[in-house]
């Protein structure tokens, strides 16, 4: 895969993708990841990107023709087929989903913007997605386009050391990811709990799903709702909330 970032401060975009798993994908040429700077596409002295907006008001607007220009050197550069998505607050919101659907590309244009946001021609011109990672604001769409590269490489064949990692991660399924735990098998008053250490995978396996589904029930009941539980989901998730319903009885 490859990908191209689209951003006036490369360096940041540098530091949020080389460690890790992504570092580790991009030195192993799993994936090629590459910035192109709007500001080498500029024909001042002052290599000037913004200016005041049509209208009045606070702030700077990033001007069309050196994005233009460096969206075009991006193009060039990653394979037919790679659309060119800008990161701002009115795009569709990122999921795990949409990271599955990136992933399966051949390549990826990423534009990250800044100040007040982009000349809406820019985008009218050359957007073929518009990605927000959530109802907050940042400074600039260079975090944003770091933790989107990051959700996208991970699902690329031979990212991770075990493939089974990414099919368990939280969102994978539409579930939260179920509690994990490690040595020592006692932390001061708390222990492990005795399913993961009795070695009966089949019960291992249901109380892993059933610890997902109650959690996910718990803290984020609208991706539940979005999703068609199986019988068995059905049942692991009634039994535990039966469960936890007699104990509140007998507490009373």
């Amino acid at each position: 895969m490859d990908i191209r970032v689209v951003t006036l401060f490369p360096d940041m975009v540098a530091a949020g993708t080389g460690f890790g798993v992504c570092g580790r994908a991009i030195q192993r040429g799993l994936v090629r990841l590459g910035t192109v700077n709007p500001r080498d596409y500029t024909d001042d002295v002052h290599r000037t990107v913004d200016d005041r907006p049509y209208g009045g008001g606070p702030g700077m607007v990033l001007k069309a023709e050196p994005f233009q220009a460096a969206i075009a050197a991006a193009r060039e550069r990653v394979p037919a087929g790679s659309p060119v998505v800008f990161l701002t607050p009115q795009g569709r919101r990122f999921e795990q989903s949409v990271a599955k659907a990136l992933a399966a590309l051949p390549g990826l244009v990423l534009v990250a913007g800044r100040y007040e946001g982009f000349d809406e021609r820019l985008i009218q011109a050359e957007a073929d997605d518009e990605i927000s990672l959530g109802d907050f604001v940042l400074s600039g769409g260079e975090v944003a386009a770091a933790a989107i590269v990051d959700a996208v490489v991970r699902l690329l064949p031979g990212a991770l050391g075990d493939e089974q990692s990414a099919e368990q991660d939280s969102f994978s399924d539409g579930l939260l990811d179920c509690p994990h735990y490690t040595r020592p098998e006692r932390l001061g008053e708390l222990q492990v709990p005795e399913v993961l250490t009795a070695g009966n995978h089949e019960a291992i396996r249901r109380w892993r799903l059933q610890q997902a589904l109650v959690r996910t029930s718990e803290r984020r009941p609208d991706l539940l709702a979005k999703r068609e539980l199986t019988a068995e989901e059905q049942d692991l998730l009634d039994e535990y909330l039966a469960a936890r319903e007699a104990a509140r009885d007998e507490e009373h």
